[in-house]
């Protein structure tokens, strides 16, 4: 029993220096990140979150957490579907395994739809958080060993594309907690988007068009 406490005691440890490293990640420069940097840092930081709901007993603590999951998986799943998807299809070819990902998008966000219109302590409420951790995991699995090394093989701009995602994040973010942007930056950044989606790169759309002279 001794051994099965430290072993608790020292997953517990790693969990809570991920979810550090993850927050110290966000906080530095995450429009620095290439496109597969920034999606690999909210896997970690979503896995982080699964873990740590195990852990709670509290409802209030439970539910707070339980609302950062499900908005940090709405943003990440729209700028996938706006921006990354996209561009890894036209890249890669690999319309099975994007599809695949598309399809455990919607189960995923099926999952989160049900999970807010409930409260903690209902009936099923752990176990739905339960089975999207699980569901999450496998998803995330199979994007970093399959699909995102077709995208670097694939010889994608992800320097760019990393950039546009970035922009999009904190837009989506700030959308879906309430904290409207600036309609400027809104329009800005859905030129960005429509030009990553048609396969331009993302840079062009951040880019102010040159005024004629004369």
């Amino acid at each position: 029993m001794a051994t099965t406490k430290k072993t608790k005691a020292k997953r517990t440890a790693e969990r809570k220096s991920t979810r550090a490293r993850t927050a110290r990640g966000s906080e530095a420069a995450p429009d620095s990140m290439n496109a597969v940097e920034l999606l690999e840092q909210d896997h970690r930081a979503v896995e982080a979150y699964f873990d740590g709901y195990e852990e709670l007993n509290d409802d209030k603590a439970k539910a707070e957490l339980s609302e950062k999951i499900c908005l940090a998986l709405k943003v990440h799943t729209q700028i996938e579907e706006e921006i990354f998807y996209p561009q890894a299809r036209k890249a890669t070819k690999d319309d099975d395994l994007l599809d695949e990902a598309e399809v455990e998008h919607a189960g995923a966000k099926d999952l989160i739809a049900q999970i807010e219109s409930m409260t903690v302590g209902d009936d099923l409420y752990d176990a739905k958080v339960k089975v999207l951790g699980e569901q999450v995991k496998h998803h995330i699995k199979e994007e970093e060993d399959e699909l995102f090394p077709e995208a670097k093989a694939a010889k994608m701009d992800l320097e760019e594309l990393g950039k546009t995602m970035a922009a999009r994040k904190a837009e989506v973010t700030s959308e879906l907690s309430g904290k409207q942007p600036s309609a400027r930056s809104a329009d800005r950044t859905k030129v960005s988007v429509d030009r990553a989606a048609a396969g331009d790169k993302p840079s062009s759309a951040t880019k102010s068009p040159a005024r004629d002279k004369g």
